[in-house]
């Protein structure tokens, strides 16, 4: 053995096809070689189509072929590629297999935010190359090893059994949309970048000449800290600049909500959880990336962390803040009715406590980005779902005016909720500002898991009581949820679960109260339903004990109060247009009385594998809860036909992108256009302010703002044309329709000379755009370039909305939600009782969407609400300190994914845009109490925590 480095040296190998050499150390993994390009002969450019989402081989997103085989590229030291094959995504044209599995996953709908999509592509390659004709199990074994987060697998799945031979599981091809109306299976306007690879996620963009930031973060949950010689460290370490929070030029906090800005960029001699900044380092890549923080010069005083409610709330604990001297965040209340004199009343009552834990939202893409300065002005380019949210923080820990900061999103690889929050903005801001430098920072996955926001723990106790009908009179619920150590969106969570907390029925009598609770664990913040699927696995369960009490049908006790057009809720809100779960409800009837019959048959011949079979409802307020909650979106007609949506809406892979440029479509009744995409998405200094990509509410919100764009775009057309309201209105482009706006991040050789093509190519087909007005001989066509004023480029229109709602009283009394979404759901499962384990079978989910805008876009969310809500149910438990890796956190892989139904209900809502509500949160919030009251019914045994882990449902066996 010898402790002197390893030199570097020269790696041949071919390279999709090119032989390729490299100057690397021979331990540089593959994944990180290519994506550094350091190629001598004829890519020099990165080939960053393939991604790192953990860099330990648990995710798969770095999947590549190495002589055919599927491989995790960042796992394998370059050495083993000397003379061998390498394949990536990277320019799919040269392989035809590639480019049919590319567009199969762009019809099926199987790319969403795309971090994931690389990989899965190639480990459908290798499959499709050793059998023509895999089944369904092949295709689920070989994609196993490559998480997705969003899509829930079964649209993978199809689109590669799409290119199966008919002896295996193929599947058919839906017919290709490119540029369809609402309802509309059309083509996800993002899938020409997604599924090549092309699309630019935070830690794929780096500028030349970039430094590269580290951030040093508390070992400990909770301490006092003293910090050394910084400058004598920085000479040592050769690095560019140390930064604490001494050098926040602004204020040093940041936050949510306006009166309340309690999280430090850098800790201030105290930290409050494990993973909380304290400093961060600037440098060179080659200085930053060998450096252990235990060489960083600080002396740590652990003290005694407050850790879960209890804790938090004993006599005597510590006050985390001195805002908070209970350690009570906030407090949520809703009360209608008498409650207590209800349950006396009443012929059946139930009562249960129940608790969840942690959930990691466990998107693909750790946190990254990079900031420039230029003059005062400083740009952000990073993942998120929130831009102009993202700009009031930066500017405020800068000190500087917002106007002078830029946040530019980069493709979004998953969000959940879990990108609401800033996380590297700040401190990328700090550094650029001071430095006058591009800054990189790219979080480890451990460091995203570490340091970012999770679902809440909660701790709920719930009452409910029916007449002997089964008509529901009263429901009582008491919620402690674990906000962590700073408040993030726990305010949210505290005021949106009494709302729901009671379901989606007609209850008369209710009392709702939930406190958000400070403790020394990791921040809780949004994720994916803002602390409805916690309440909703109390009231569902406790639906089940009623239907038991009562020896009522457990389908039947929902239908009977299930919220209907003209019911009110506890709230006080009548629902006057659209509410849509009787006929949720009714469509599932014929599915629940045929897995009842089967689990039935099934266990008369089965002692151990017991089959079981739960419902559950949901119901969620799309938009924020009793507040304004505006979108605005900008169209534009060019002179050479060219339209264009400028929409500040981030597409995180929920499809919002496709859904508003198909709501434009529609309303803008203009034949032979093609809509576009504004080129930077989301960008603070090109869009309008759309609101953050949360609550549900793009779709309702960002796309009734777009429809009034269309609706004045329209209207102005008509106007310069001088013909009726109704006419038909048909755009002819002579020289045919433009080319896809080249991306200089596509990285394609002939970039500089496509673009320069398509200018030409507009600038020929500007002299020929004509409006043709009318139909048949009657027509006329007008130069369209003759309806534009002298010095005109553009017509412009901006169309804006806000949800009506209204401010809800002492007692949440009021309209807190201008529309809800429904949804019904049942869980087929099978329970080894021998080993606790539990496999679900199917899930049939009946949703009212209002209208489908996009069906398949509809359908890709509630599959990957559904896995994310099996996730919940049965395997995902962040525990802060132990299971901060994709190894130790388990998310759903493919063989997890049941077989879905899909019922799309459509009951319109007119305040909607041609009817359409969100569906995004409502997807994922009736699976786990479904699946929970399948597990009941295989065993007897009800569950009153998750995740329902095999050790905890076997010692609940043990004890029944």
């Amino acid at each position: 053995m010898t402790d002197e480095p390893i030199e570097a040296g020269l790696t041949a190998f071919t390279l999709n096809g090119t032989e390729e050499e490299v100057y690397s150390s021979p331990f540089d993994t593959l994944a990180d070689t290519l994506r550094r390009g350091a190629f001598r002969r004829f890519t020099p450019d990165p080939h960053t189509a393939t991604k790192i989402g953990c860099d330990a081989g648990d995710c798969g997103a770095c999947t590549v072929l190495l002589d055919g085989e599927a491989v995790c590229a960042c796992l394998l030291p370059i050495a083993q590629v000397e003379g061998r094959h390498v394949e990536t995504i990277d320019r799919l044209s040269q392989d035809s297999l590639s480019e049919r599995l590319a567009d199969a996953f762009a019809i099926h709908g199987a790319a969403q935010c795309g971090i994931c999509t690389p990989g899965m592509i190639g480990a459908a390659r290798a499959l499709l190359r050793r059998s023509e004709t895999p089944s369904r199990n092949d295709i689920e074994t070989a994609i196993g090893g490559v998480l997705c987060r969003c899509t829930g697998y079964i649209k993978i799945i199809d689109a590669i059994a799409s290119l199966a031979k008919p002896a295996g599981c193929a599947v058919a091809k839906p017919e290709r949309v490119l540029d369809g109306g609402v309802g509309t299976r059309t083509e996800n306007a993002l899938a020409p970048y997604t599924t090549r690879g092309y699309s630019d996620f935070g830690a794929d963009i780096v500028p030349e000449g970039a430094l590269w930031l580290r951030v040093i973060r508390s070992p400990h949950p909770r301490a006092t800290f003293t910090l050394g010689d910084l400058e004598a460290f920085r000479v040592a370490h050769g690095l560019d600049a140390v930064f604490t929070a001494a050098d926040v030029p602004g204020r040093n906090r940041f936050g949510i909500f306006p009166t309340l800005k309690d999280q430090p960029v850098f800790a201030e001699g105290h930290v409050r959880f494990r993973g909380e900044a304290i400093a961060a380092v600037a440098g060179s890549r080659t200085a930053i990336e060998p450096f252990a923080d235990t060489a960083f010069p600080v002396t740590w005083t652990p003290l005694s962390g407050v850790h879960g409610v209890d804790a938090a709330l004993a006599p005597g604990a510590v006050a985390l803040h001195d805002t908070a001297p209970d350690n009570v965040l906030t407090r949520g209340h809703l009360k209608h009715g008498d409650v207590e004199a209800a349950h006396a009343d009443s012929a059946g009552t139930v009562t249960g406590t129940f608790e969840t834990r942690f959930v990691e939202h466990a998107y693909i893409e750790p946190e990254a980005g990079y900031a420039v300065r230029t003059g005062d002005t400083v740009k952000v380019v990073a993942s998120t779902q929130a831009p102009y949210m993202d700009r009031e923080e930066t500017a405020a820990v800068l000190g500087i005016p917002e106007e002078n900061v830029i946040i530019v999103p980069s493709a979004c690889g998953g969000g959940f909720g879990g990108k609401l929050d800033v996380s590297v903005q700040p401190l990328l801001a700090i550094a650029a500002w001071k430095l006058g430098r591009p800054v990189c920072l790219v979080y480890s996955r451990t460091e995203s898991m570490v340091s970012t926001t999770k679902r809440h723990p909660a701790r709920i106790t719930a009452k409910a009581s029916a007449d002997a009908a089964g008509h529901l009179t009263a429901y009582e619920m008491r919620g402690d949820f674990n906000t962590g150590a700073y408040a993030s969106w726990g305010s949210t969570v505290a005021n949106r679960v009494p709302i729901h907390a009671y379901g989606p029925y007609k209850v008369p009598n209710v009392h709702n109260r939930t406190r958000a609770i400070y403790t020394n664990d990791t921040p809780a913040g949004a994720f994916r339903g803002f602390g409805v699927p916690q309440a909703a696995i109390a009231n569902e369960t406790l639906m089940d004990d009623l239907a038991a009490a009562l020896g009522l049908d457990r389908w039947e006790i929902r239908r009977r109060n299930a919220l209907g057009v003209g019911d009110a809720t506890a709230s006080g809100q009548v629902l006057h247009a659209s509410a849509g779960l009787p006929q949720c409800l009714d469509a599932l009837k014929p599915a629940w009385d045929d897995a009842l019959r089967a689990a039935a048959a099934h266990n008369a011949k089965h002692l151990r594998r017991r089959r079981g079979v739960g419902i559950a409802c949901m119901w969620y307020g799309c938009g924020n809860t009793s507040m304004s909650n505006p979108s605005a979106m900008r169209l534009t007609l060019a002179r050479d036909g060219t339209l264009t949506l400028h929409s500040g809406a981030v597409d995180i892979g929920q499809g919002v992108s496709t859904v508003l440029l198909q709501i434009v479509r529609e309303a803008l009744a203009l034949d032979g256009a093609r809509v576009k995409l504004t080129e930077f998405v989301g960008s603070t200094a090109m869009t309008l302010d759309a609101g953050k990509t949360s609550a549900s509410r793009q779709t309702f919100v960002s796309g009734n703002a777009a429809r009034r764009a269309a609706i004045d775009l329209r209207a102005q057309l008509i106007r310069l044309a001088n013909v009726p309201a109704d006419a038909t209105l048909r755009l002819i482009q002579p020289h045919g329709p433009l080319d896809p706006i080249p991306n200089p991040n596509d990285r394609e050789p002939d970039f500089f000379e496509r673009r320069a093509a398509r200018k030409a190519h507009a600038l020929e087909r500007s002299l020929g755009a004509q409006l043709q007005i009318g139909e048949g001989p009657d027509s006329r066509t007008v130069p369209l370039a003759a309806l534009f004023a002298d010095g005109v480029d553009a017509i412009e229109a901006i169309g804006r909305y806000d949800p009506p709602t209204t401010a809800l009283d002492a007692n949440g009394q009021g309209i807190p939600y201008a529309t809800y979404g429904f949804a019904a759901q049942i869980a087929e499962v099978e329970v080894d009782i021998a080993l606790g384990t539990t496999k679900v079978l199917h899930i049939h989910a009946a949703h009212d969407v209002g209208r489908a805008i996009n069906p398949t876009l509809v359908e890709g969310q509630i599959h990957g609400g559904i896995a994310q809500g099996l996730g919940l149910a049965l395997m995902e438990e962040f525990i802060p300190g132990k299971t901060e890796n994709l190894h130790d956190y388990l998310i759903p892989t493919a063989g997890d994914v049941p077989p879905i139904s899909t019922y799309i209900i459509e009951d319109p809502d007119p305040e909607g845009p041609f009817g359409a509500k969100g569906v995004g949160e409502p997807a994922l919030i009736a699976t786990a109490p479904a699946i929970l009251g399948a597990i009941r019914h295989a065993t007897g045994v009800t569950m009153r925590e998750v995740p329902v882990l095999p050790h905890r449902l076997f010692a609940a066996l043990q004890r029944a």
